[in-house]
């Protein structure tokens, strides 16, 4: 009788202890997939944003924002980020407008995504 409570406790000591070390295994997963969104979107900045926006993120032309200003477009929402991508802005001061997708048209949602990551991760603070 003892037997069988001691080993259904056992297997319920054995089971937390499994899911403990399984739970930072996911977790990984999860960066790793991120992971591929920043790279992706590095490589996306590099081909559609790096000419107004510089590889340094400050922005090359008078009125072009700049990802690493405090007060930046980064301290919006992924959702506010994602409507000015696709749909372009007209900042006060910008000698151009940024034209919806950057003037990339090909861009699809996850490539935005994947921008809005390597982003955050690169010139977020």
């Amino acid at each position: 009788m003892y037997w069988f409570s001691y080993s259904k406790l056992i297997s319920g000591v054995a089971a937390v202890l499994l899911a403990s070390f399984l739970m930072p295994v996911t977790a990984a997963a999860g960066d790793s997939d991120n992971a591929a969104d920043i790279k992706a979107g590095e490589k996306l900045y590099s081909q559609t944003c790096v000419a107004c926006h510089g590889a340094n993120g400050k922005g090359v032309l008078p009125g072009v924002s700049d990802f690493t200003s405090a007060d930046g477009p980064l301290t919006k929402s992924d959702a506010e980020l994602n409507k000015s991508i696709t749909e372009g802005r007209s900042t006060p001061g910008a000698v151009l407008s940024m034209p919806a997708k950057g003037g990339n048209p090909s861009l699809t949602d996850d490539d935005i995504l994947a921008l809005i990551a390597y982003l955050r991760s690169n010139f977020g603070k």
